[in-house]
């Protein structure tokens, strides 16, 4: 009896020894994760008092509700080490993706994406992901020179109403614009205005002034007002607050804001406003990450995709035939048959006087920073912006444009 005891005992402990084993191999293979626990995390540089960061936050929040996933937000983080700092935290929360929107975020994202492999880091207006190589870091933009140049066509139909109306001369028609820095994003972007502006107003002139900031409210309202001083008929802007739209409302200048509507603050000045829409781009990250496919070292978002949008136009301010000529040239920019920096039509862009049939571009941006010019980027009679990577690289001052401090 003993005996027959002692057998069954030794099969028990076999069996449950079996099974132990099993069990330890299973625990190998990491479990998937539910879809409610997957999470984003975000990185923002202001908060929502910044047009720039306001417009990135509402398309997070669109994002992630759409889809069904958690995020969590960090906001007002600097561009220095608390950047880092910030992406590890979120890391430790859990989050699948990471992501930081401003340009001088992007060498502390770059560090903790080769720390953290398993997690995905994504950055917006970068320029280094093609050249660093890793699988787990992106950048991403849109082709927001397309909607500046549409709006630029708004300005350039309420300079030709004013001239028509008599309140100035052709040759009077001067535009300033508020730019934060004179980097190339910034250079692209009035660049692109300015030329949409041109293309209904050929005698339009503008002057630039920066300010060294991309959110000082009183600075950008001190430069437009000095533009506006300065014989400037009409006020655009690259900078993050009210600063610019307040001076123009409160001097009666007609404006073209950036990055959403200022119409309820504005409404006598106020004309139009191009930004980005980042939901297309926060869904597809998801969507690539959720589903193990791989995201583009460099994500352009076109008016196509929906990500390049402009804001009702103000009929109440904006010359008649304004929204008419955006939806002609907004076709046009989709089909191919406009381009934005068309280098072939004549008087169009020029340097000096002559036709710019050539221009080199910084595109392969490494860690130094160093702006080595590596790429031709004038083909088949327009300068292919955003295109050889995702964040703007047209840097090129053009005749008829007037930079008033450069020290930013």
């Amino acid at each position: 009896m003993k005996k027959t005891v002692k057998i069954l005992s030794l099969v028990l402990s076999l069996i449950l020894a079996a099974t132990c084993v099993f069990s330890l191999a299973g625990c190998n293979k990491e479990p998937e994760a539910p879809a409610d626990e997957f999470m984003v995390g975000f990185i923002f540089l202001h908060d929502e008092n910044s047009t720039y960061d306001k417009n990135f936050i509402v398309a997070a929040e669109a994002a992630c509700q759409e889809l069904g996933v958690k995020y969590v937000m960090k906001k007002n983080i600097p561009e220095t080490a608390e950047c880092q700092e910030a992406a590890e935290d979120l890391v430790d929360q859990g989050c699948d993706i990471i992501f930081a929107d401003s340009f001088g975020h992007e060498s502390y994202m770059i560090e903790a994406a080769k720390e953290y492999p398993e997690v995905q880091f994504c950055h917006a207006t970068g320029t280094r992901a093609h050249t660093e190589g890793l699988e787990n870091y992106s950048n991403a933009f849109a082709s927001i020179y397309q909607g500046r140049y549409l709006a630029g066509i708004a300005a350039g139909m309420k300079l030709k109403e004013m001239i028509a109306a008599g309140k100035f001369t052709a040759e009077e028609a001067k535009m300033g614009y508020v730019g934060a820095f004179t980097y190339a994003e910034v250079i692209s972007g009035y660049t692109s205005f300015y030329l949409g502006a041109k293309s209904v107003c050929p005698t339009v002139t503008m002057d630039v002034q920066f300010t060294g900031s991309w959110y000082d409210e009183a600075a950008e309202k001190e430069a437009a007002t000095a533009l506006i001083n300065a014989g400037c008929k009409l006020i655009s802007q690259h900078a993050d607050s009210m600063g610019a739209p307040t001076a123009c409302e409160n001097a009666g200048i007609p404006n073209v804001s950036y990055n959403g509507s200022t119409q309820a603050a504005c409404p006598n000045t106020f004309i139009v406003s191009s930004r980005i829409d980042w939901t297309p781009y926060f869904k597809h990250i998801i969507d690539c990450v959720k589903n193990g496919k791989d995201i583009e070292d460099d994500w352009t978002g076109t008016l196509e995709t929906g990500s390049v949008v402009l804001t009702d136009v103000n009929t109440a301010v904006a010359a008649e035939g304004t929204v008419e000529a955006i939806a002609d040239a907004r076709a046009k920019l989709i089909s191919g048959e406009i381009h934005v920096f068309d280098t072939a039509k004549e008087n169009f862009i020029t340097q000096g006087g002559a036709p710019l049939v050539s221009a080199l571009a910084d595109v392969d941006t490494d860690a130094s920073g160093e702006i080595i010019k590596d790429t031709e980027a004038i083909s088949d009679g327009y300068f292919h912006e955003s295109e050889y990577r995702s964040a703007p690289y047209f840097d090129i001052q053009i005749d008829g444009i007037n930079l008033l401090n450069t020290k930013f």
